[in-house]
């Protein structure tokens, strides 16, 4: 492609999308950065805020891979958004909060989202921006999907008319990595969306909405599906505008109007269950371990297994809470040790640290059972070895990073598939 496809990154953690998308030295993760990767995206500006923290690691990892020059590290509430240059895709990996809205009083048609709801970022950006970005290709838990529990698939309503009535038609899909060869059963769901003003978008609306998520769309492309009914497919009308929508969508409904695919044009969605369709290699749990290169710190002794084997294992008991009430306490066991022959299952934030857990990997090995390390669970998102080592970060930030990101293989193949349906679009 003669020009780059310029891109801002927003919630960029340690750069999982600018990874996938710009590749790795010029390498691919799919090819474990052994391959070249001829990559038509550019990434011109950054944004990475952790609110908790006084000390932003993410941020720290992220400028000293790719430097500071064109990286915010800044509340992108704070941010304006003049200071945002001009971009042709926006990408971003935002948390699942409550993204209602309300009228302000000042004006009725005004609206007004909880403050620090980061939903309302990348809306004031698609907003202000007089030249709006042609395409955005964002990542969110599936939960996304079906929350909040009273209004069963509100919060993705609202986004999605939210996109469509700043012009935008919309896809989506819940990938499972590892049904796709990766090595981590990491469910996420993906979003891309065309603006008017693209040539994708004149493609949707010529192409039915059930070839476009069956076989013509950008993910379909890059993760081939196969519908388990393509003629039970459901199709609704986002009706009201978003205040109407925000209130009253779904209202008590006991199930998600919202199937696993999906998309958006004019108003109108078209809603699908899928499954993969993938016959290729698979990466395991095995495939990632490092051998010979494990320092004893990861090893459990001896006389702490038990504890292990206890949080892994099935209970029945009675439990008592902090007021004194006692109550009857049940769960299921887990598979102990992580077996190495699949797999892996999902990374989450509190995967660092010696202490005991029942989410935590275990593996064994010849020399006895032990946790992962900090370049295991990079291999286990597809990240390169060593990428968020840093001097002042721990081991267990770096196993928190790890939890919060996004599986590399995932956004590359994602991003292979836009390039192709990509034509004359990008400013020069």
């Amino acid at each position: 492609m003669k020009n780059k496809i310029k891109v801002i990154e927003l919630f960029a953690g340690v750069g999982g999308f600018r990874l996938g998308l710009e590749g790795w030295n010029g390498k691919s993760a799919s090819s474990n950065y052994k391959e070249n990767l001829e990559s038509p995206y550019e990434v011109v500006w950054s944004n990475q805020w952790e609110p908790s923290t006084k000390t932003q690691h993410a941020s720290a990892v992220y400028e000293k891979r790719w430097g500071d020059k064109k990286h915010s590290n800044n509340d992108i509430a704070a941010v304006e958004v003049s200071e945002i240059p001009d971009h042709d895709l926006l990408v971003g990996g935002f948390p699942c909060q409550d993204y209602s809205v309300a009228t302000t009083l000042k004006n009725s048609k005004g609206l007004i989202g909880k403050k620090g709801v980061l939903w309302w970022s990348i809306h004031k950006i698609l907003s202000e921006k007089e030249n709006k970005p042609k395409f955005i290709f964002l990542e969110n838990v599936d939960r996304l999907l079906i929350s909040p529990s009273g209004q069963r698939g509100r919060d993705f309503a609202i986004i999605l008319k939210s996109l469509n009535d700043l012009g935008y038609a919309v896809e989506w899909r819940v990938i499972n990595a590892a049904e796709y060869g990766m090595p981590q059963r990491r469910r996420r769901i993906f979003i891309m969306a065309y603006h008017n003003t693209s040539t994708i978008y004149e493609n949707i609306k010529e192409t039915s909405s059930t070839d476009w998520v069956t076989e013509e769309g950008t993910l379909a492309m890059a993760f081939p599906i196969l519908a388990d009914n393509v003629l039970q497919h459901r199709v609704f009308k986002l009706s009201g505008d978003i205040v109407e929508i925000s209130e009253n969508f779904n209202k008590n409904g006991k199930t998600g109007m919202f199937e696993n695919s999906g998309m958006l044009i004019n108003g109108v969605v078209t809603t699908m269950k899928t499954k993969p369709s993938y016959d290729g290699a698979f990466t395991l749990l095995k495939d990632v371990i490092q051998n010979g290169e494990v320092t004893d710190e990861f090893y459990i002794n001896e006389e702490e297994l038990d504890k292990w084997f206890y949080l892994k294992g099935a209970k029945k008991e009675i439990r008592k809470n902090t007021q004194g009430f006692e109550y009857n306490y049940s769960e299921g066991g887990m598979i102990f040790p992580d077996p190495l022959d699949k797999s892996s299952r999902t990374i989450i934030t509190g995967e660092g640290g010696k202490s005991a857990s029942r989410f935590k990997h275990v593996i064994k090995t010849s020399k006895g059972h032990r946790r992962l390390t900090p370049i295991e669970l990079e291999r286990l998102n597809m990240f390169p070895d060593n990428h968020t080592k840093l001097d002042g970060i721990t081991d267990t930030k770096r196993a928190f990073f790890m939890g919060n990101a996004l599986v590399v293989g995932v956004i590359e193949k994602i991003g292979v598939a836009l390039t192709k349906k990509i034509s004359n679009e990008v400013t020069v």
